[in-house]
C-alpha cells in the first residue's frame, strides 16, 4: 500500500487503550463471570474455572479440541505489524495449552468512515502472514463497523487430552521459567505517546511460542500459561491459586527488553499495569520497591510462556513452594 498513507496515520491514536492493556481489569472480569464457571459436561477438559488460555473438549479418537479468541485495539501504529502481533497473540493461547493450531478466523472492527480500508487490508495481511508461518490456515472471519479499530483471531487447535498444559497442575518444588523478556507494555505505552518505534519490542511480540510449547511438553511440563494483559504477576497468581501453591519470584532474575527501565522512570506505565498490581497486591509479599512490582505487573501483549518447570531457551525466575500465607512472594 502507499507508504505515505501508512506514515500519515497513527493507529494507536484511534483507541483509548492498546494491545492487551485494553483488557477488562482482572478483578472486574472475575466478578463478571462469577457463577458461569463449573459448567458440567463429561467431555469438557478445561473450561472457565481457572482462567486457562483456551477451552479444551475431548472428541472421538483420543483428541482434544482447543478453542480461543483474542482481539484488541492497535498496539503499534504500523498496520501490518499490528496484524502480525495480534495473530501471534491469539495463536499463543493454543501453544500455552500444549496444542497445535489448525484453523483461524479473523475478528475485525473498523471505523470505515474514518480510516482507509487499505489499512484494514494491511492488518489482515499481517495476521495471514504470521498464521502461515505457524502452518495455520486462515479461513474468513467476521467484521463490523466499529468506532475503534480492533483486530484478532478465533483459533481452533488440537492437543493430546492427557498432556495438556493447565493452570491447575503446578506443583511445589518446580522452578518457574519465562521464555520472553518483559516490558512491551511500557514500551508500547511510550510508542503511543511519542511515536518512537521499538523494533526489538515488535520482534518479541511477533515471535511465536510454538517452540517453547513443544519444549515444555518434551520436558514433561504439566502447567503453563502465557503472559499477556494481566502481567506476569497476574497470570502467575492465577496459576498458583489454581494449583494450591505459592510462587516465589527472584526479581533480579527476570529479563527485560532494552529501554524498559528508562521508560518506566520517564513515566510510561500503562494503566492496565497499575490495575494488575492492585489486583494481586493483597496476595503478595514483596521485599522489592514499587517500580519493580510495576514491571512485574506490566500488561504484556503477545508475551512468552510462563512454565512450571525448566525448558531450553527459558529463564528460571523463581520456584514453586507449598502454599503459605501469601500466594506470591517477590524477593
Amino acid at each position: 500500500m502507499d507508504a505515505a498513507l501508512q506514515a500519515a496515520v497513527r493507529l494507536t491514536q484511534f483507541a483509548k487503550g492498546g494491545g492487551c492493556a485494553c483488557k477488562i481489569p482482572p478483578g472486574d472480569l472475575e466478578r463478571m463471570v462469577q457463577g458461569l464457571t463449573g459448567v458440567a459436561h463429561p467431555d469438557l477438559l478445561v473450561g472457565l474455572d481457572d482462567g486457562d488460555d483456551a477451552a479444551a473438549v475431548r472428541i472421538a479418537g483420543g483428541v482434544a479440541v482447543l478453542a480461543t479468541a483474542d482481539f484488541f485495539t492497535p498496539v503499534v501504529d504500523d498496520a501490518y505489524d499490528w496484524g502480525r502481533i495480534a495473530a501471534a497473540n491469539a495463536l499463543s493461547d493454543i501453544y500455552a495449552m500444549g496444542g497445535h493450531p489448525v484453523l483461524a478466523v479473523n475478528l475485525l472492527g473498523w471505523p470505515r468512515d474514518v480510516l482507509p480500508l487499505e489499512l484494514a487490508a494491511e492488518v489482515l495481511r499481517g495476521g495471514l502472514d504470521v498464521a502461515a508461518s505457524a502452518g495455520c490456515p486462515v479461513a474468513g472471519g467476521h467484521s463490523i463497523d466499529d468506532p475503534e479499530p480492533k483486530y484478532g483471531m478465533a483459533v481452533t487447535g488440537i492437543g493430546d487430552p492427557d498432556h495438556l498444559l493447565r493452570n491447575d497442575a503446578a506443583r511445589p518444588g518446580l522452578p518457574i521459567s519465562l521464555t520472553k523478556p518483559l516490558g512491551v507494555g511500557v514500551l508500547n505505552n511510550r510508542h503511543k505517546a511519542t511515536g518512537e518505534v521499538f523494533d526489538h519490542a515488535i520482534a518479541s511480540m511477533v515471535a511465536l511460542n510454538d517452540q517453547a510449547s513443544v519444549a515444555a511438553l518434551a520436558a514433561g511440563v504439566l502447567a503453563a500459561t502465557d503472559v499477556t494483559g494481566f502481567g506476569l504477576l497476574g497470570h502467575l497468581f492465577k496459576m498458583a491459586r489454581a494449583s494450591g501453591v505459592t510462587a516465589v519470584i527472584d526479581a533480579a532474575s527476570v529479563p527485560y527488553l532494552d529501554g524498559v527501565r528508562s521508560s518506566l522512570r520517564d513515566g510510561f506505565v500503562p494503566g492496565g499495569s497499575r490495575r494488575n498490581l492492585d489486583w494481586v497486591r493483597p496476595h503478595l509479599d514483596a521485599s522489592v520497591g514499587e517500580d519493580e512490582l510495576l514491571l512485574l505487573a506490566d500488561a504484556q501483549t503477545s508475551g512468552g510462556l510462563l512454565i512450571a518447570g525448566e525448558v531450553p531457551g527459558g529463564v528460571v525466575i523463581g520456584e514453586l513452594v507449598p502454599q503459605g500465607a501469601h500466594i506470591m512472594r517477590v524477593r
